[in-house]
């Protein structure tokens, strides 16, 4: 199921009456935002870009690049090549990464027409295969760009944090607890996992505000 705006509601309205961690989400945020990327190349390129490094620095990296590579698109990464990613800050890693991309999308060995018609297990299985792009991207990318309704990144930093917190775990869970622990929102954990981002989101804010007083 692709989530709409309406779908989404009423999936955080039935997952809120049945698990008393996101009622109370829920009755203190309201429905979670439809969070949405456009399916393609530059969102997978921005999600590569944000592995292991915050959202702010990820995004302004990606501001750059596309100021300074115009027509944004794998084959104009491709003529530009490694150095030229590397003078405009961009690490070797990711810049292999990047290049591996590109090629993966020119090749024709990633086709975005062919990847959304793939269910969620077969399009993960072919987005791991791109080199750079791991179980965490492929998870974000689905849920985000392809707005897939039962997408759990369970290796995601804020995700481990958020239950952390609501649970009253003594350790941050690793993604195999994460995993076991969102079993129970089948078929809408991309919805609970909006719905914990929303939660570690105002969280942040709030103590970012309190911080600052």
């Amino acid at each position: 199921m692709i989530l709409t705006q309406k779908s989404l509601a009423l999936a955080a309205r039935e997952l809120a009456a049945r698990d008393e961690i996101l009622a109370g989400i829920h009755a203190y945020h309201g429905d979670p935002p439809l969070w949405r990327r456009a399916a393609g190349f530059t969102t997978l390129a921005h999600i590569i870009l944000e592995q292991q490094v915050s959202l702010k620095s990820a995004k302004a990296m990606l501001v750059r690049l596309e100021a300074k590579i115009q027509p944004f698109t794998p084959e104009r990464f491709l003529e530009l090549g490694d150095a030229y990613l590397r003078s405009l800050g961009v690490t070797r890693q990711k810049s292999a990464y990047l290049l591996h991309l590109a090629n993966s999308i020119v090749s024709g060995e990633l086709s975005f027409t062919k990847l959304a018609r793939l269910s969620d297990e077969e399009a993960r299985v072919v987005l791991t295969r791109i080199k750079g792009i791991g179980s965490w991207s492929a998870d974000v990318y689905l849920l985000m760009a392809m707005r897939r309704a039962d997408i759990w990144p369970a290796g995601d930093l804020a995700l481990a944090v958020a239950m952390k917190e609501l649970r009253g775990l003594a350790h941050r869970p690793g993604p195999d607890e994460l995993e076991r622990l969102a079993e129970q929102w089948r078929p809408h954990r991309a919805v609970a996992a909006r719905m914990l981002w929303q939660y570690y989101l105002a969280t942040k804010r709030a103590t970012k505000g309190t911080k600052s007083t």
